[in-house]
């Protein structure tokens, strides 16, 4: 397959599944094993275009953020922000000190995907009787703000568990009841700890010396590819979730892990 073809679908996929609740980096994994392995700077690239789609259509909020801290509501969000990334920096430096890598083999990608389908059913299940029972709630405590900073690093160490399904049932479980609220708490938490992750990344690709060895041209076509179909993924997400349930996100996880499970053995034998 042409180089440039191939960088403009991983771009694609990036954005689609970023923030999804059907894992970015599982997809990504799965889909370099067909597309050719690319590098750490072109991951770290088509992930910094995602996060930038991410930005634009949370823009308003931020600057509400921004320019409201004196007002005790946007102070005390904030706040809760600011933790959620905190505890995400402190054990993921720990994490990366401990050499922690991600699987090349699609086995355990398999399972994690079938088995945070199977999770994403159940807290669904959970999150609606609570919400029954206590009706809507959207505020955000500080119990869900410390949990979604752990549910984050939790996410980055096995990858096809989905950084934004872990985070949303997460608030969802333990105090927010608004699908919609917990949604919009785990996008604008993931916009400061992706850039300061893609900015870790980048500097160690820099002093490495690989980013002289990168093909520009391919990896600015994945980043606009990335930009704008995590924009429409994004835009389209948040509107569904104001009617509908993660449920359809499940069963293609499920469906999607049997599938490579099945695949694997196959592969292995040819």
């Amino acid at each position: 397959m042409n180089d440039l073809l191939a960088a403009l679908l991983l771009g694609i996929i990036e954005g689609i599944t970023e923030f999804l609740p059907i894992s970015s980096t599982g997809h990504l994994l799965i889909a370099e094993r067909w597309l050719g392995h690319r590098s750490d700077l072109f991951n770290i690239g088509i992930q910094a275009g995602a996060i930038l789609a991410v930005a634009l259509i949370y823009r308003q909020r931020l600057w509400q953020l921004l320019v409201g801290l004196r007002e005790p509501d946007n102070r005390d969000y904030a706040f809760k922000l600011g933790a959620a990334f905190g505890v995400t920096c402190v054990l993921g430096v720990i994490v990366k000190k401990l050499g922690f890598e991600l699987p090349d083999r699609i086995e355990p990608i398999a399972w994690a995907l079938i088995l945070g389908g199977a999770w994403m059913v159940a807290a669904e299940h959970f999150a609606a009787k609570r919400a029954q029972a206590l009706g809507e709630r959207s505020a955000i405590s500080w119990t869900v703000a410390i949990l979604v900073g752990i549910a984050q690093v939790v996410a980055g160490v096995f990858p096809g568990t989905s950084r934004s399904a872990a985070t949303i049932f997460v608030a969802l479980l333990f105090g927010t009841t608004s699908r919609v609220a917990a949604t919009e708490f785990a996008f604008l938490v993931g916009i400061p700890t992706m850039f300061a992750a893609t900015a870790y990344e980048l500097v160690d690709v820099v002093r490495s010396g690989e980013a002289m060895h990168e093909d520009w041209t391919a990896l600015a076509i994945a980043f606009v590819a990335s930009a704008v179909t995590a924009f429409i993924a994004v835009k389209w997400l948040l509107r569904y979730i104001q009617s509908h349930r993660f449920t359809a996100f499940a069963v293609y996880r499920v469906a999607l892990g049997a599938a490579l499970l099945l695949l694997v053995p196959a592969a292995t034998a040819g």
